[in-house]
């Protein structure tokens, strides 16, 4: 029977997951499909009850991008690991329930966001214990909080539009003990450029009122220079925020890369390969994004 898997999100059209999964399970020689489906937020747990219904169908797995980390988690049967503690699931892993449950597959919600962006800034050369700040206070951003402490930050500012709705942010900073300043995203400027790593979990072009101001804080007049900023936000790429970091100096490491490691993770969920999947996965991901292989 072939397997199937699925990236679900809105607007989802601009997806590189399914190339990354499909060279996957190319290389590893199982006959599995991989589809983008462009799922709301409202449509979710219709198109969920749908799923389940047809999970003796093949299913595998599911990639969760915005915006429905956060709903996800209502609609399967367990959550574990971060995704637990940050109450955000990107990856859903249809497994089976044991023995006694008839033949019924249970539907576990994961997060590999988080192992995507610190393994991301730790191939970057990200420094540890980095001063830190994240744009955005969604479920990403909650990801990006977990992942800092994990890098050993011992606080970070959260710059958002509207400090009123940072909720996903502030939970995440008391699920795993990361002290946050939640601020507004005009006039963040010159926090942004000072910090040594940066995370942005803005939407493509939500960023580009802040990449000015960076821009003319980071001018030829200026001694600062920034460190390492994190854009998830792929396409279009390179992002305003991106180039005005780069051309001040700054290091940029792309949204595609974190993409490539979450992906991995996700991958090893589906397939069940855990651990023991090849090393030479994540080189045919690469490949198949056109970026560059890892070197270890």
């Amino acid at each position: 029977m072939t397997l199937r898997a699925a990236v679900l999100g809105h607007p989802i059209s601009h997806s590189k997951s399914p190339a990354l999964h499909r060279a996957a399970y190319a290389y590893l020689g199982v006959d599995f499909t991989y589809t983008a489906i462009d799922v709301t937020e409202a449509a979710l747990p219709g198109f969920m009850r749908q799923v389940r219904d047809e999970a003796g169908g093949g299913w595998r797995g599911l990639s969760v991008t915005m915006p429905l980390k956060s709903a996800m988690v209502a609609e399967v049967d367990e959550v574990r690991g971060v995704a637990r503690v940050l109450g955000v699931v990107n990856t859903v892993a249809f497994e089976p329930a044991g023995p006694d449950s008839g033949g019924q597959t249970r539907l576990v919600g994961y997060n590999t966001d988080v192992a995507g962006i610190v393994n991301a800034l730790r191939h970057a050369g990200a420094a540890s214990a980095p001063t830190a700040a994240v744009l955005g206070g969604g479920g990403t951003a909650a990801a990006a909080i977990a992942a800092l402490k994990e890098l050993g930050a011992v606080s970070a500012d959260v710059f958002v539009r509207d400090v009123g709705r940072a909720a996903e942010a502030r939970a995440a900073s008391a699920a795993v003990g990361l002290p946050v300043q939640v601020l507004p995203l005009a006039g963040a400027a010159a926090a942004v450029a000072a910090a040594d790593v940066v995370i942005s979990s803005l939407p493509p072009r939500a960023a580009d009122a802040l990449a000015g101001e960076l821009a003319a804080e980071l001018g030829e007049e200026s001694s600062a220079r920034p460190g390492v900023l994190l854009d998830v936000a792929y396409d279009p790429w390179p992002s305003r925020i991106a180039a005005a970091w780069q051309e001040s100096g700054g290091f940029v490491v792309p949204g595609l890369e974190m993409l490539i490691y979450q992906a991995v993770e996700q991958v090893r969920h589906f397939t069940g390969l855990g651990e023991t999947m090849p090393a030479g996965v994540i080189d045919v991901m690469c490949d198949a994004v056109g970026a560059p292989r890892r070197v270890f």
